[in-house]
């Protein structure tokens, strides 16, 4: 038996997550005394997966000009079968939150979502997971013989490990997929939400969009993506693409900054996962207050040109 990793990618380039569910799919096959199998579906050089410690990689080259869950997961599916797979490990991102499912269906699999740890057990199978809109964590049991886990991102890290590998290609059956892509649209030359390792967001604190520059500036210092708060995408001060929180896009990034944000419930859900927190509000009583590392009751517009200030000079120094 095998334990079969996803390794996740995007226009041809393989994402940090793929770096971390290899890495921990290596230490899940030790534990098990399984071999390790990644599978790729139009994705990066094989090579770079090696150095995670996967010594076989299966690569799929079906022509899937964008993302699809119903054919990823018919995918990963019938590789899964071929190789013998009685464990499969995915990312926790939104795709693979959407894929997760479909394929424990497929396989009549259990299956355990945003993972933060190695099995505490492999007899029973116990994973420790994130829960309750990530305020806790619960450890569940999977009792059936296949088993799919969903690991959260920046939980276990991604761990160099390097061998020597090879790569071996599959040619998959797509199922009739049901929808159509005609076309997508993506924004180039910026850091994405999904990957960034910093966030720097901001509310309707800035007033209007006009002064969104030195929200873009700061996150260029950073190297971090840009994002915003419910409120001010549906004014339409920034794209729904950029809207994080609980009814938009999860963050689970290494360093969040949030500025003009009050806080609502929602949007603390939504970027809870995130390891460190930084507000900046005129409000003390802002409930962001409450959630955050760090804060900084100020005005936005003396703080945040304060700040984009000192980080240059330190870069430069």
């Amino acid at each position: 038996m095998s334990v079969l990793v996803f390794a996740d990618s995007s226009e041809g380039k393989f994402k940090k997550t793929a770096f971390e569910v290899v890495s921990y799919g290596k230490k899940v096959a030790e534990q098990l005394g399984s071999d390790l199998v990644v599978l790729t579906i139009n994705g990066g050089d094989a090579s770079e997966l090696y150095t995670y410690g996967t010594e076989k990689v299966v690569e799929v080259k079906n022509d899937l000009s964008s993302f699809n869950a119903k054919a990823y997961a018919s995918i990963i599916k019938q590789v899964a079968e071929a190789k013998g797979a009685n464990t499969v490990i995915i990312d926790s991102s939104v795709d693979g939150l959407t894929v997760g499912p479909l394929v424990a269906v497929a396989l009549e699999a259990g299956y355990a979502s945003n993972a933060v740890a190695l099995p505490s057990s492999t007899s029973p199978f116990v994973v420790k997971r994130k829960a309750f809109s990530n305020k806790g964590f619960n450890n569940t049991e999977i009792s059936t013989e296949k088993k799919v886990i969903g690991v959260a991102k920046n939980s276990y890290g991604a761990h160099e490990n390097a061998v020597s590998g090879s790569a071996e290609s599959f040619d998959a059956t797509l199922p009739d997929l049901g929808v159509k892509s005609e076309n997508i649209n993506r924004a180039t030359g910026k850091v994405t939400i999904a990957d960034a390792d910093i966030v720097v967001s901001a509310g309707r604190g800035l007033k209007g969009p006009e002064n969104w520059g030195m929200v873009e500036e700061l996150a260029d210092v950073l190297g971090a993506a840009t994002a915003c708060s419910k409120p001010v995408s549906d004014l339409g001060w920034r794209p729904h693409s950029e809207h994080v929180g609980q009814t938009g896009k999860p963050v689970a990034s290494n360093l969040y900054i949030a500025i003009g944000i009050s806080g609502a419930i929602q949007h603390l859900a939504g970027i809870n996962a995130s390891k460190v927190k930084v507000v900046v509000n005129t409000d003390p009583e802002a409930p962001f207050f409450k959630a955050a590392d760090y804060g900084i009751v100020g005005d936005a517009f003396e703080v945040v040109p304060q700040l984009v200030e000192k980080l240059k000079a330190f870069k430069q120094a």
